[in-house]
């Protein structure tokens, strides 16, 4: 998978990231509305790439999104030791270092680097 994601011109790229955010949709339970503000697609064509049937293009906002979405599972899942119920509570919890509950922020660009960067950062200290 980690190859695919490296580049967008590899073949398989769309095909990879969407199944591995259709998977961080399961696990994080994020419903269709939810994960289509986060990467930039209407709740419609999040159902579409969930189901396979629509795939991410690579030098898009949603594909970079999505790079940056899964970037940010694989931290918080190493973080919290793949542990998928401490990771939703996490994301729900509000955050007083990043002033609201992150699952709220990563809905904007901004808030999504800055939580990826604020896991980044504690993964770093452990």
């Amino acid at each position: 998978m980690a190859t695919a994601l490296a580049t967008t011109d590899h073949p398989d790229a769309p095909r990879v990231l969407g199944e591995a955010v259709a998977r961080i949709a399961q696990f994080w339970q994020l419903s269709n509305a939810r994960l289509g503000r986060i990467v930039g697609l209407s709740a419609p064509t999040v159902s579409r790439l969930r189901a396979g049937s629509y795939r991410l293009e690579p030098a898009t906002k949603p594909f970079e999104l999505a790079q940056h979405l899964v970037r940010l599972f694989r931290s918080l899942d190493s973080w919290l030791g793949q542990d998928d119920e401490a990771a939703r509570s996490w994301l729900a919890t509000p955050n007083l270092d990043l002033g609201a509950a992150p699952i709220d922020l990563i809905a904007s660009v901004r808030g999504l680097l800055a939580t990826s960067d604020y896991v980044d950062a504690l993964r770093a200290r452990t």
